[in-house]
């Protein structure tokens, strides 16, 4: 009797390997780990995938639209992939002739997508209906014997919502990014890399409509009257926004110059829930406003921690526990950390979890196994403790919030001010992350009169919608159906690295933003995103059995026609109007003579420069070294960007002959490692300034440069209160 075992990752393969017996671990090609179990005459063999193995690509890439597509090695597409080779022959070489074969990859649309091409296409079709599968959330030796002892079958419409999705981003990604591309080589004779996708196209969308909103907003002025008492109270008019200037002149003349008498006071007291158990959504969310993580880097820790066998599986939409979860033996095993300790002790003892309304099918909520892990980088460490204190303040009381609200009447006009205090802690004393309110209770009664120092009228103007952040762009997102958990991530990853998008508020770049309005105007169905959101529909009706693969893939071959169409139908603007696009995008600054100063590439050379847009009659061209970033800041001496290349990195003028290079040239020193006592240096990312080691890759230490002054700060403080206390301490012993 031989087995064989496929799993997602190699760490997933160990885990599992170990889990089910005495397994001996193995080498293929003197590279591939795999393991073997062996019990009596039954033999397992346990072999992995480094993710996706195989992807579509078309049968024949010279034809005009690529519909017809066929599965291949991932290598064969992609040459960074070359090592995925030997993992599909170690599948092969051990996969074939086996009794059983055992689907053990991430349960989810991908991780079945993954194993069950591994066994179609690296161990032929007669596997398929000898194929059972594994169902875990948590890498545990608990979960994984539970999985084993009780497969199931393979959800067949699993593997086919998966193979469909792959199949519509391909049609839909390269056959309208090729159209698209075409029309500039025919139009401006150039060849321009240019993307649309799926769920991309309407991401940008969505950014770009935001851009426009902030771009049309016209401020307005209004007036914030404010009147300051004795004991610090600080009071609004109840009218709060006064756009009329005549009326906030009259409030304040009313006001000004008299007392205030107290014209009621109410109390009242409020519970506030636990917080839900987190999925991937809400832990990105949290994890960008405590710590600022972008949503990708959130998902990448959260895997590794799942990985390890310290979390469940973490791309999951529910917000529920599984009624089988051992809750009070978790708590246990986390009471080994005393920081975690003492927070469990005090929980109820009948345990009873805050849950959500989200579900997911396939996995339940994010919650720590109870595993304690003993080493984890920075950001694991951060995730973990995230994931472990919101896991233990789900189980406590609710907390109770008192509430003041005062109004007051001064010179005729009605004044509020409210106050909070927190009067239970309950959930609120386990979760760190959480501001607990504090303020001072004054207590005054109806009649009383209070001095008033001073009143104000503070005129203001209103603002523009906010930029979207990449954790509020993921939950627009999830709002509007647009991508799914694991994806949107990526998604907004991409739109960064086409240099579509910037900044940590994000701000669509030129090129973005000249996109989204040639493609509205001559061929809105792109960005459409209720076309977008139907498809997602569809793919998880597939799932259901509300629709076919088939069905919904003649579908998107017939919306891409469509769209071709549009395309080919406004040629000669969309190729004008995407050139220029690109063009606008180039431009980083002025020239002496009026022009702009464009990046353009010399194929003679096979490198960028920086040249004027008045060439050849302007003939001022500047060298661009390799990996160089053009940075927002100007030089103080010329007013040309300042650049920053090299590795080290280094920042200076666009000008190399420019009179300073930005003092040494060199990014700034402000401070030595935490980590590794090498210097730590200001570096420019894509979110703008940050401070990373010297020492990089070897020490991967970086820090907000806010973060680096607050941990400087409480460094002088310490120093201060130690001269303080040693200056004490000989005073004492010179009294005695």
């Amino acid at each position: 009797m031989e087995e064989v075992i496929i799993c997602e990752k190699p760490k997933s393969s160990e885990k599992i390997a170990m889990a089910l017996g005495k397994a001996k671990k193995k080498k293929y090609n003197k590279k591939i780990s795999y393991w073997e179990i062996q019990k009596g005459d039954k033999k397992t063999t346990v072999l992995t995938a480094v993710g996706h193995l195989y992807t579509v690509t078309p049968k024949n890439p010279k034809e005009k639209v690529l519909f017809d597509l066929k599965w291949v090695p991932l290598y064969e597409t992609d040459k960074n992939k070359a090592y995925v080779e030997d993992y599909i022959n170690a599948i092969k070489k051990f996969g074939k002739g086996a009794n059983r074969y055992i689907h053990a990859c991430d349960y989810d649309i991908e991780g079945t997508l993954i194993g069950f091409n591994a066994l179609k296409y690296a161990c032929g079709d007669d596997t398929l209906d000898n194929i059972q599968r594994m169902k875990f959330s948590t890498l545990t030796k608990k979960d994984i014997q539970e999985s084993y002892e009780n497969m199931l079958k393979l959800d067949i419409n699993q593997v086919n919502s998966g193979i469909a999705r792959h199949i519509l981003d391909f049609i839909f990604g390269v056959n309208i990014s090729k159209s698209l591309m075409q029309t500039v080589r025919n139009v401006k004779k150039r060849y321009l890399t240019l993307s649309a996708g799926r769920v991309q196209t309407p991401t940008l969308s969505i950014l770009v409509d935001r851009e426009k909103e902030i771009q049309k907003f016209v401020s307005e002025p209004y007036w914030l009257i404010k009147a300051f008492l004795e004991n610090n109270i600080v009071t609004d008019h109840t009218k709060g926004k006064i756009f009329d200037k005549e009326a906030a002149k009259k409030i304040f003349n009313n006001s000004k110059g008299c007392d205030a008498t107290v014209m009621a006071v109410k109390k009242t007291k409020k519970k506030k829930n636990p917080p839900f158990p987190f999925n991937l959504g809400g832990l990105q969310s949290e994890a960008y406003r405590v710590f600022g993580f972008s949503p990708k880097r959130t998902q990448i820790s959260a895997q590794k921690l799942y990985s390890d066998g310290f979390t469940s599986y973490p791309r999951t939409s529910s917000q529920k526990l599984p009624g089988s979860l051992d809750l009070k033996n978790i708590l246990i095993q986390l009471s080994n950390d005393p920081d975690y300790k003492k927070h469990i002790i005090n929980l109820p003892k009948n345990l009873k979890a805050n849950e959500g309304k989200k579900t997911d099918a396939a996995h339940p909520a994010i919650h720590p196994t109870g595993i304690l892990p003993s080493k984890l980088d920075k950001d694991e460490s951060k995730i973990y403790d995230l994931i472990v204190f919101r896991f233990i303040s789900i189980f406590a009381e609710k907390a109770e919030i008192e509430s003041l609200k005062t109004n007051l009447d001064i010179g005729g006009e009605e004044f509020t001010f409210k106050r909070k205090k927190t009067s239970l802690l309950g959930w609120l004393e386990h979760y760190p992350y959480q501001k607990i309110d504090e303020d001072d209770f004054i207590d005054f009664k109806k009649g009383d009169k209070i001095k008033v120092e001073k009143v104000t009228s503070e005129e203001k103007e209103t603002k523009p919608p906010g930029r979207y952040n990449e954790a509020s762009l993921i939950k627009e997102l999830e709002k509007r159906e647009l991508g799914t958990k694991a994806t949107r991530a990526d998604i907004i990853a991409k739109l960064y690295n086409r240099e579509y998008i910037s900044g940590k508020k994000i701000e669509v770049n030129t090129l973005g933003e000249n996109i989204i309005d040639t493609l509205k105007q001559y061929s809105e169905n792109i960005t459409n995103e209720e076309l977008t959101r139907l498809f997602e529909n569809d793919l998880e009706g597939i799932m259901n059995e509300k629709i076919t693969k088939e069905t919904v893939i003649d579908n998107a071959k017939k919306e891409v026609l469509s769209i071709l169409k549009d395309i080919k139908k406004n040629e000669e603007e969309i190729g004008e109007g995407l050139y220029n696009a690109y063009q606008q995008s180039r431009i980083v600054g002025k020239c002496i003579c009026g022009g702009d100063l464009t990046i353009k590439y010399s194929p003679k050379n096979k490198s960028t420069f920086v040249g004027c847009s008045n060439f050849p009659d302007c003939k001022i061209a500047y060298p661009l070294p390799r990996g160089t970033m053009v940075l927002k800041p100007k030089c103080e001496i010329c007013g040309l960007p300042m650049i920053s290349f090299g590795r080290p990195a280094k920042k200076s003028c666009l000008d190399p002959k420019c009179g300073k290079e930005n003092e040494s040239s060199t990014l700034d020193i402000v401070g030595e490692c935490p980590e590794c006592g090498s210097d730590l240096l200001k570096r420019q990312g894509r979110y703008g300034e940050f401070v990373g080691c010297s020492n990089f890759p070897k020490c991967k230490f970086t820090s907000s440069i806010k973060d680096l002054e607050a941990n400087k700060d409480d460094l002088e403080t310490n120093e201060s209160n130690l001269k303080q206390d040693t200056a004490n301490l000989k005073a004492d012993l010179k009294s005695n």
